[in-house]
């Protein structure tokens, strides 16, 4: 190529070897880039556009430079939707450096005016990959954004239809394993990715929603065969706590453990119930499982509350053969006497403290700590609200 050639002679030159320069740019990438070698037809020939259009494009900038000052981005608007998907960034900035390559090999003879021309077009074609690549991102944030919000309002209501594992996994949820709710009041400001941050540390997903004065994270983690990966594994109360720093001041309950994300419904209306009733319980800690609350959620209204009271407590004392029940229930009538209770029962005190502490044992509750035994007294006296209206037997009483 002459060094004296005119603009217009050099125009006409480059647009007589762009076919050449394409021809030469696929080559070079499926030599020097796996990752282009790897896709399928359709997304090469997507990519191998772009190439092409990039050169016919700087051909029309070297034209005319003032015209289309921002016609480098326009090279990117040829590929369609799913090749921002499929091809990152930093693939997008390799495939530019391959083609420049090209065009340069092509141009070493050519005027200086004409290099610079192509080193200045190449710094305009990145900064037009990345404001493509940006704006992508920017709209996936704010559809990503109102899709977690659906998401969490869905799981909180209990309202969702088979949509909502798909929905979940467009988020990037990995977790397939547990997962609990955790809510609890909202800061001022809401550091999200501070939240993502801590979850991914305890190797954990979340889902985060942010409703009036409240903060909902759902939290799941995965459950590995590795042997390195379970001894990784962190609790949930773990990853509460690690996440405090996140709520606001006050109260902030953690539900109970469910199987999976699907099931996260029983572990968010636990937690919102607890939430809701955490004020009455003075001096509680942070954070405070949902089952802690168990008595007043339950006289709050709470039927679940009610069940677990009921299937968990009172029906495990009424079955038992030692006649546990009417040895609590007498108990706590009497003012949590020993001597009391054993002259109502017609047993010895012994028998009475045997049977105390046997309910410690099969239950984990015991009688007479303060807390305990406001939680089992509730239990006894709502499992004998829900027993049919026939005539009970006075308390046992067994020798």
């Amino acid at each position: 190529m002459s060094q004296s050639m005119t603009k217009k002679q050099t125009l006409s030159w480059l647009r007589n070897v762009s076919g050449e320069m394409a021809t030469a740019t696929l080559a070079r990438l499926d030599a020097t880039l796996p990752w282009y070698r790897d896709m399928p037809p359709g997304r090469r020939s997507a990519v191998g556009l772009v190439a092409q259009t990039g050169i016919s494009s700087f051909i029309s900038w070297y034209e005319n430079p003032e015209s289309t000052p921002w016609i480098a981005s326009d090279v990117f608007g040829v590929a369609p939707r799913e090749l921002l998907r499929s091809v990152s960034l930093q693939q997008t900035l390799q495939l530019i450096k391959v083609t420049v390559e090209v065009v340069e090999d092509h141009l070493r003879d050519a005027p200086e005016d004409l290099r610079e021309a192509i080193l200045l077009y190449s710094r305009e074609i990145a900064f037009g990959a990345a404001d493509v690549y940006a704006r992508a991102a920017e709209a996936r944030g704010l559809w990503d954004a109102r899709l977690e919000a659906l998401v969490v309002d869905s799981i909180l209501s209990g309202e969702y239809d088979q949509e909502l594992p798909s929905r979940i996994a467009a988020l990037g949820w990995t977790g397939h394993g547990e997962v609990c709710v955790l809510v609890g009041t909202s800061p001022r400001m809401v550091d999200v990715d501070q939240i993502r941050r801590t979850a991914r540390h305890h190797n954990a997903d979340v889902l985060v929603g942010v409703q009036g004065n409240r903060l909902v994270v759902v939290i799941g983690r995965r459950i590995d065969d590795d042997d390195h990966a379970k001894r990784e594994q962190h609790s949930f109360v773990a990853i509460a706590q690690a996440l405090d720093e996140s709520f606001g001041p006050g109260h902030f309950v953690i539900g109970p453990t469910v199987p999976a994300v699907v099931d996260a419904v029983k572990s968010a209306k636990a937690a919102l119930a607890g939430f809701s009733v955490a004020k009455s319980w003075r001096n509680a800690g942070r954070p405070l499982a949902a089952d802690d609350l168990l008595p007043e959620r339950s006289l709050a209204g709470d039927p679940l509350a009610r069940r677990k009271l009921i299937a968990s407590i009172y029906e495990p004392l009424r079955d038992h053969p030692l006649d546990l029940l009417g040895t609590v229930w007498t108990y706590f009538e009497t003012g949590h006497s020993l001597e009391a209770t054993a002259r109502e029962l017609f047993v010895h005190p012994n028998t009475v403290r045997y049977r105390l502490k046997k309910v410690s044992e099969v239950l984990d509750w015991d009688p007479g700590a303060p807390r305990d035994a406001l939680t089992l007294h509730l239990a006894i006296i709502l499992g004998a609200m829900s027993e049919p209206n026939t005539p009970s037997p006075a308390p046992g009483r067994s020798l």
